[in-house]
């Protein structure tokens, strides 16, 4: 009831229609190096994004706290930028969606765990990592993030709806040396179930992340059969789906412009948007109060659908999907919990499968060394030799090229070893039919 005012003055203001979005947020960090707790931090957030309509043109403003002052600044805000608006794209309050899912993804016990533990773990993970193996030289860094997050939207509408999540996230890195060469690594945890959390499981997948790398060197320059990491399937995936943001076909700048119900990507792919799956991710409604539902965006290669807010949704005369996302005053698309459909094939039958190849466990540069245009890339990246269908030596200093379209054409498997990422993505293993690779 205490922003009852900001309508209520909204209405004297001659405001017709009007959102408030609120975002709430707890946050704890902390790093440890060397056994001692550094860069500790505990903060509360609050910020309330308001929309309204005025004389046919839409106002936004923002504030960080609540009392009745903010409630009248964001009210005169609203008008004089509504005043000076000279955005002509439809925009709407939004009367809410027949039926809503309710997702639960806000797990109570988390906070109950005292923060001594977390610190703990952290010391503990330490500890283990460096105990791995006698080429460990140090432990980079180690650090947690945990945050709980409560988002409320409600308008002139009569539309109301909340949404509650928490998560935590134990990060370690290290740095291993064998002669003159070093290598670094990293790998994470995350969660909201503290109970699931395992320290030596980590500390062995940095460890390893890092060793393994180690006598790497370059692979001769060619075109070769290639095994793609679940790491970089994510990647590529979330840039690929990009440009399925309807706003980008809008704008000609998208990579799918004219290719719906056609075949963008290989048969075996299925890439979809899974928001109500019970995941760390799940949502069921987006940032303008649109129900969210599981769809393909690719289906056996075929793309179904472009992604849409309710202002490009107005602009194509087709219905929101869902994926409205608040960038500061633009609304613009994200997905929420994108996922590559798996196969049935482990990553070492892949390997069996390709025989002689190379497998690419991570790229880097990904906005610069991608051209969103035509889709043609080129990274920095490391992997390993793939030699009589097994993984091999350690790649180093190699860089594959080629174009982001042709890639998804050209995935001959998928595997079934799936990874959940941080992001709100998920991935398996995939063989390329030939990726450009570039090295001695």
């Amino acid at each position: 009831m205490k922003y009852a005012k900001f309508f209520e003055l909204a209405k004297q203001a001659g405001i017709q229609e009007a959102e408030l979005y609120i975002h709430k947020s707890a946050t704890l960090s902390f790093s440890v190096f060397h056994g001692e707790v550094d860069n500790y931090s505990a903060n509360n957030g609050f910020a309330v994004q308001a929309r309204g309509l005025f004389n046919g043109k839409f106002g936004t403003a923002s504030c960080d706290v609540w009392n009745l002052e903010k409630a009248k600044y964001l009210v005169n805000e609203i008008v004089n930028n509504a005043k000076v608006s000279e955005n002509d794209d439809p925009v709407f309050i939004f009367e809410g969606s027949p039926k809503y899912k309710k997702c639960n993804n806000f797990n109570k016990e988390l906070g109950n765990v005292p923060t001594e533990e977390k610190i703990n773990k952290l010391v503990e993970l330490e500890k283990e990592i460096k105990a791995f193996d006698n080429r460990i030289a140090e432990v980079s860094y180690l650090h947690y993030n945990e945050a709980s997050e409560e988002t409320i939207l409600f308008n002139t509408k009569g539309l109301k709806l909340t949404t509650k999540n928490n998560f935590f996230v134990y990060v370690g890195g290290a740095v291993a040396k064998q002669g003159e060469q070093a290598k670094s690594g990293y790998d994470v945890f995350f969660g909201n179930d503290f109970s699931k959390f395992d320290v030596k499981d980590l500390a062995k997948k940095v460890a390893e992340n890092t060793v393994n790398q180690l006598g790497g060197e370059p692979c001769e320059s060619n075109n070769y059969q290639a095994v793609l990491s679940p790491d970089v399937v994510s990647s590529f995936m979330e840039f690929y789906v990009g440009s399925a943001d309807a706003e980008e076909v809008q704008k000609k700048s998208s990579l799918f412009i004219g290719k719906l119900n056609e075949k963008v990507a290989s048969s075996k792919v299925t890439i979809e948007d899974r928001p109500l799956d019970k995941t760390l991710f799940a949502r069921g409604f987006d940032d303008e109060g649109v129900a969210t539902y599981n769809k393909a965006i690719i289906k056996g290669g075929k793309l179904q659908t472009y992604l849409y807010n309710l202002t490009t949704a107005a602009k194509d005369g087709v219905t929101s999907t869902g994926n409205a996302s608040r960038a500061g005053g633009k609304m613009g698309i994200n997905t929420f919990y994108l996922t590559m459909k798996p196969g049935k094939k482990s990553q070492e039958e892949l390997f069996k499968e390709v025989g002689n190849g190379v497998y690419i466990t991570d790229v880097t540069g990904m906005h610069a060394g991608m051209n969103p245009q035509s889709g043609n890339f080129s990274l920095q990246s490391t992997g390993f030799l793939i030699k009589d269908g097994k993984k091999d030596r350690p790649l180093d200093i190699i860089t594959v090229s080629g174009n982001l379209m042709q890639l998804f054409k050209d995935i001959i498997e998928v595997g079934s070893d799936v990874r959940v990422f941080p992001g709100g993505s998920a991935a398996p293993s995939v063989v390329i039919k030939k990726i450009a690779v570039s090295g001695k």
